[in-house]
Parts: C-alpha cells; sequence; structure tokens
C-alpha cells in the first residue's frame, strides 16, 4: 500500500517527465523550422544574386 505522500511524488515525477519531453520536443521542431528558414532565406539570396547578375 502506498501512502498519499507516495502518490504525490511520482505525480509530482511525472509532471516533470512529461514536461522535460514537452520542451524536448518543443527544441526539436524549432531547430526543423529554423533550418527550413534558414534553407529559404539562403535560397532567396541565391536567386536575387542570380538576378542582379543577369
Amino acid at each position: 500500500m502506498t501512502s498519499h505522500v507516495d502518490e504525490a511524488v511520482k505525480a509530482r515525477i511525472a509532471a516533470a517527465e512529461a514536461k522535460r519531453a514537452r520542451r524536448r520536443q518543443q527544441r526539436v521542431e524549432l531547430a526543423e523550422a529554423r533550418a527550413h528558414g534558414l534553407e529559404a532565406r539562403m535560397t532567396a539570396k541565391m536567386r536575387r544574386w542570380a538576378e542582379d547578375d543577369a
């Protein structure tokens, strides 16, 4: 039999782990969005350079 305190501690630990997992996923999504944005910016920059040279 577990005490109320043990259950509360387990719940807080589970909540903290879920919060860490959410933050980890957000960092991954942000990194992907940043990489896509940088790639799009570089493509636009190269296009402008090509137009200026032409």
